[in-house]
């Protein structure tokens, strides 16, 4: 079962993108030099320490890749049991995500703030966070907008950069229709604006457990909001990103 486009799907996936940016602030800046969302530089920072670059953390890399790897499964699995009954696996698989990410925030209650040694749970939180995002990767993935993957941007930017080139004199090359590529630099104006609140909040002297805490109540909200949308957004056929 997929999602027919709407307005709201495009909105939930844009506020998604923007609490990506502010969890991998977390992630980056008060655990530790460590991605639970964007797997390709955690996979980089995995073989970067197990090479024995300076200041990175095999175990918390690792336990990330983990956990993110179990959040896409248990994600595909739940899409299929939900599916299979007929009941929104969308807003189903919101609810979870936002769950995991509320027990990494309550979990973050141990950590200190950036000017302070690293304590408490920081492993369970890593894995919290990770398990949410793997969830979220195949939640978004099987809601099929290309143009919105919410924890990736680097396609996304080069689409809209490479769009720009019919402006500059050039046909060779081009970004696809105005509405993509206006969603695509939404999706990366999100993730920088997000990174920048999360950043914000812990330069500001807040505990890695505030942003996300925020982000848990952001991504229900988003599950609230959608979920109360009309109802015939739903088919049972696949379209196209």
């Amino acid at each position: 079962m997929t999602l027919r486009r709407s307005a709201a799907l495009d909105a939930v996936l844009i506020v998604l993108t923007l609490t990506t940016g502010v969890i991998e602030a977390v992630s980056l800046l008060a655990l530790g030099h460590v991605f639970t969302a964007l797997m390709t530089g955690n996979m980089l920072f995995l073989a970067f320490g197990l090479a024995g670059g300076p200041g990175l953390s095999v175990t918390a890399s690792a336990v990330s890749l983990g956990a993110f790897a179990v959040g896409n499964l248990a994600g595909a699995l739940l899409e299929t049991k939900v599916a299979a009954r007929r009941r929104r696996w969308f807003v189903t698989g919101l609810v979870v995500e936002a769950a995991l990410l509320g027990g990494a925030g309550l979990a973050a209650g141990g950590i200190g703030r950036l000017d302070e040694p690293l304590t408490g749970h920081l492993y369970l939180v890593i894995a919290l966070t990770a398990l949410a995002m793997g969830l979220r990767s195949v939640t978004t993935l099987r809601a099929r907008v290309a143009e919105l993957p919410t924890t990736l941007t680097t396609r996304a930017l080069t689409s809209v950069i490479s769009g720009l080139a019919p402006v500059l004199g050039r046909d060779t090359v081009h970004g696809g229709g105005g509405g993509s590529a206006a969603l695509r630099a939404a999706g990366v104006v999100a993730m920088f604006v997000g990174g920048l609140l999360g950043a914000w909040m812990l330069t500001a002297g807040h505990r890695p457990q505030l942003p996300l805490l925020v982000s848990a109540a952001v991504v229900l909200l988003c599950a609230v909001g959608f979920g109360l949308t009309p109802r015939d957004r739903t088919s049972a056929e696949p379209r196209t990103g």
